[in-house]
């Protein structure tokens, strides 16, 4: 079983060209941005990739492309299955878990429908986990579309004692409830990362593995900061715990499309093109807040000495 290396794991955006089609040129830049800012991996292939949009053959392409350019210096890992139907699932992920990624994340709420109980979830993750390659890793998305399903501490136990997942991208929002998830989950391979940035700091020091969400799109080096010294500077932590939890709001709008200005500001070369469904108008002061954030992380990175 692989380990999931600690740290920060951006939910990777999908550059496209000004005709919609993937813009498959453009990812290396991307993976050389991520790997500067010191990330561990990255979350290709999820919502923020606009996975929903994408055809089957698209993803697969995708996740290839970000392998082929991490090239070792980061990990990929991705989601496979965008579908209800199981068998439609299992061709997915099959298909995924022959692009080279190092771990392929389950998103949970397609395993079992809306007020379905546990039970059928688990049942269906057995069947994924008989139909896919035994020696590759599993992961676990709590993906808020088409409805938000978070895992329970002893559904997540189960999934540890499995040996089988390394993973978990938890989207709760609430520290208490990572703290139960951390204990579920305790001496095995099954690691926690927050996707939230307000209870980063709090779960960090519980013992989560690290940050897996939308703002490491925009500052993943601040992010990387926290988690490496949260413990040792712990008053410096808590100073930058505040300021990232401000500027976390821009997620808030236009997102997708506001983390590819940014990526754009920060010298890659992207188009601002959405997939219908998340092209949402980029209005003049939703513009004007991811260039105001730029001077607030740039002071962040003097006062931490933070090199990029």
């Amino acid at each position: 079983m692989i380990t999931i290396q600690n740290g920060v794991w951006p939910t990777m955006i999908t550059p496209f060209t000004e005709d919609g089609a993937l813009d498959l040129e453009k990812i290396p830049q991307m993976v050389n941005w991520y790997v500067s800012r010191g990330c561990a991996g990255v979350f290709a292939v999820c919502q923020s990739s606009e996975m929903y949009a994408l055809s089957l053959n698209e993803r697969v392409r995708l996740a290839e492309a970000v392998v082929e350019a991490a090239n070792g210096r980061l990990g990929v890992i991705a989601s496979g299955h965008i579908s209800d139907d199981m068998q439609e699932q299992i061709r997915e992920m099959r298909a995924m878990a022959q692009t080279g990624i190092q771990a392929l994340v389950l998103v949970n709420n397609h395993l079992a429908r809306q007020g379905m109980p546990d039970c059928v979830w688990k049942e269906n993750a057995q069947r994924l986990m008989d139909a896919l390659p035994p020696d590759m890793p599993l992961g676990i998305y709590e993906c808020p579309v088409p409805y938000k399903r978070l895992m329970t501490p002893e559904l997540l136990n189960w999934c540890a004692e499995t040996g089988r997942f390394a993973f978990l991208k938890d989207t709760s929002c609430d520290t208490e409830q990572i703290r139960e998830k951390i204990e579920a989950t305790r001496g095995s391979n099954l690691k926690i990362f927050n996707a939230n940035s307000a209870t980063l700091l709090e779960t960090l020091r519980l013992g989560a593995a690290g940050f897996s969400g939308v703002m490491g799109n925009f500052h993943p080096e601040l992010y990387v900061w926290l988690c490496r010294h949260y413990a040792d500077q712990p008053e410096q932590a808590q100073l930058l715990q505040a300021l990232l939890s401000i500027m976390s709001g821009i997620e808030r709008q236009c997102y997708p499309m506001s983390g590819k200005y940014h990526m754009r500001l920060s010298g890659v070369d992207m188009q601002l093109k959405c997939r219908p469904g998340a092209d949402k108008p980029f209005e003049y002061a939703a513009r004007l807040e991811v260039e105001q954030a730029l001077l607030l992380e740039d002071y962040a990175r003097k006062t931490l000495g933070i090199e990029i």
